[in-house]
C-alpha cells in the first residue's frame, strides 16, 4: 500500500474516532462513525485477496445498516422531543433502535456473525484495530446513551456475548 494512502487511512481514523468521541450533536457523531468506516475500508482491502474483498463487503454492508439505524433512531428522538442531543435520547422506540444499532457496530450478540468473518479476511495488524480502536466510538455513544437504554437488554446482550464469545472462539482455527 502507497505510503500516502496508509498515512491518509491512518489519519481518517484517528479523526473519525476523535469526532465520535467528542461530539454532542447526534449528526457529528453519526459522521465520524462514518468516517471510521470509509478509513477502515482501504486497510482491510490492501491485499488484494478474494478473502479480503469478501471481508470488505461484509464489513461494509453490516456498518452501512447500523448507521443507518442509528441515523433512523437520531431522527426519530429529534422528531418526537426537538432535541439532537445525544444525551436527550428518551422516545423508547429510539432507544431500542439505537441498541440494536450500536450491537451491530460492536458485534455483539445476537449481530455478532459478521465479525469473525471480518477478521479472517483481514491482515493481523487491521484485525487488531478492527478488534480494539474501531470500537471505541461506539462504546462511547453507549455509554453516553446509557442512562436511556434498557438495562436489562444491556446485560443480557454483555453476558451472552462474553459466554458465547468465548465458547465459539474454541472453534476458530483461522483467526
Amino acid at each position: 500500500m502507497n505510503p500516502h494512502a496508509k498515512l491518509i487511512s491512518s489519519t481518517s481514523l484517528l479523526l473519525g474516532t476523535t469526532i465520535t468521541i467528542s461530539s454532542n450533536h447526534w449528526m457529528m457523531a453519526w459522521a465520524g462513525l462514518e468516517i471510521n468506516t470509509l478509513a477502515i475500508i482501504p486497510l482491510i482491502s490492501k491485499s488484494h485477496h478474494p478473502r479480503a474483498i469478501e471481508a470488505v463487503i461484509k464489513y461494509f454492508l453490516v456498518q452501512a445498516t447500523a448507521s443507518a439505524l442509528l441515523l433512523f433512531s437520531s431522527m426519530s428522538n429529534a422528531w418526537t422531543t426537538g432535541q439532537w442531543d445525544i444525551t436527550q435520547l428518551t422516545h423508547p422506540t429510539s432507544c431500542l433502535l439505537l441498541t440494536i444499532a450500536i450491537a451491530m457496530k460492536l458485534g455483539l450478540v445476537p449481530f455478532h456473525f459478521w465479525f469473525p468473518e471480518v477478521l479472517q479476511g483481514t491482515p493481523m495488524i487491521t484485525a487488531l484495530l478492527l478488534s480494539t480502536m474501531i470500537k471505541f466510538p461506539p462504546i462511547t455513544i453507549l455509554f453516553l446513551t446509557s442512562h436511556s437504554l434498557n438495562p436489562t437488554l444491556l446485560t443480557t446482550m454483555a453476558t451472552i456475548s462474553t459466554a458465547l464469545g468465548g465458547w465459539m472462539g474454541l472453534n476458530q482455527t483461522q483467526i
